[in-house]
């Protein structure tokens, strides 16, 4: 990580929330009248029941740090060396943003829409993000590195998505994060000694919410199943392979938080994009072939070019600014080389809904 963003104050973290890149997460929009069309009576026991476990809220309690929290962070976090302190760091801001940016979307379309059934799916989701991001703002407090989430609400660049974008955009981004948090929370739990911070404690339920909320875009998809053929099976197929370009380069850019925790990056990550392969089969009609070795080099030639791309950055001036128009020329290259590797094709099951299972 280059020194220039190197987060030692609460306006850096601000700074480094509020970054537009290709690899930060982003604040979303969308068309609230076409959500407001959907309908999902097609799979309305199946709706009801969910609608029922959100009322239920089994983690209401969850998210409430214990007296040994600070403790732990004293006697353990401040063993890591600097630099790993740094990628952490980055860990909860782009964690915090993730969240965060799913709770300022939800709470958008539920004051948006008229739908019954929307309206209620949102509110309820926006009240579990916005706990997410909540608790993981209070351990950057631990560090006086809190984040004004009114402000970065405010300033923060907002991207204009269809819904049918926003449904499998999010739908991935609700599972692939359920597959993080669940390996971490696994690898942590066999290895408690590698567990250098508490927050990691709380994500086998944290997770949990990740999960539901996948499954409530699942349910929405599959009750309108023109979403999932015809050419926007191309559509999905954009979404897996950026979603998972996204992961491989952002956690390859850091390495020690992984180190830390007994992982190692590449490896991790194809743990998760195996979980995330097989939830996905319950709504999409393909997958990705990540075990192809031309996926596997692909991936990291992406991260190769991203490197080269920051150091372009860092060099600065004409020559570099045009280093990077060549490395992003590359980089559009080697995505739209794997957008055409053959996929794997498969029928959804007829069970809809899934249970977390790893």
């Amino acid at each position: 990580m280059s020194a220039e963003i190197a987060i030692d104050s609460s306006a850096k973290a601000s700074q480094k929330a509020v970054e537009s890149t290709m690899l930060s997460p982003r604040f979303y929009t969308t068309d609230f009248a076409a959500m407001d069309r959907l309908d999902v009576s097609a799979l309305r026991s199946e709706w009801d029941t969910m609608m029922t476990e959100y009322e239920g809220d089994n983690n209401h309690d969850h998210f409430q740090r214990t007296p040994e929290f600070a403790q732990e962070v004293a006697e353990r976090f401040s063993q890591v060396s600097p630099e790993m302190r740094q990628e952490f760091l980055e860990f909860l801001i782009s964690s915090l943003t993730s969240e965060f940016s799913g709770c300022i979307l939800y709470n958008e379309i539920f004051k948006n829409v008229e739908n019954p059934d929307i309206k209620q799916l949102m509110r309820y989701m926006a009240r579990d993000e916005s706990r997410h991001a909540s608790f993981i703002n209070q351990s950057l407090k631990d560090f006086g590195l809190g984040i004004d989430l009114g402000d970065l609400k405010r300033t923060k660049a907002y991207t204009y998505f269809k819904p049918k974008y926003i449904f499998y955009a999010t739908y991935l981004s609700e599972k692939i994060g359920y597959a993080r948090y669940i390996t971490i929370y696994r690898q942590l739990e066999k290895n408690p000694d590698k567990r250098f911070h508490p927050i990691f404690k709380w994500f086998e339920r944290w997770c949990n919410d990740e999960f539901r909320h996948g499954e409530s875009f699942a349910l929405i998809m599959r009750a309108n199943p023109h979403l999932l053929r015809g050419g926007n099976v191309y559509w999905i197929r954009f979404f897996l392979l950026a979603v998972y370009a996204t992961m491989y380069v952002r956690d390859h850019t850091r390495p020690m938080l992984h180190h830390e925790m007994g992982l190692e990056s590449t490896s991790y990550d194809y743990t998760v994009f195996r979980i995330t392969n097989e939830i996905t089969k319950q709504v999409f009609p393909v997958s990705l072939d990540i075990d192809h070795p031309a996926f596997r080099a692909g991936l990291a030639r992406l991260f190769h070019i991203q490197t080269q791309m920051d150091a372009a950055k860092a060099q600065g001036g004409v020559w570099g600014t045009l280093r990077r128009a060549g490395w992003a020329a590359a980089g559009l290259a080697t995505f739209v080389r794997l957008y055409f590797q053959p996929v794997q094709h498969h029928a959804l099951p007829a069970q809809v809904r899934m249970a977390p299972a790893w």
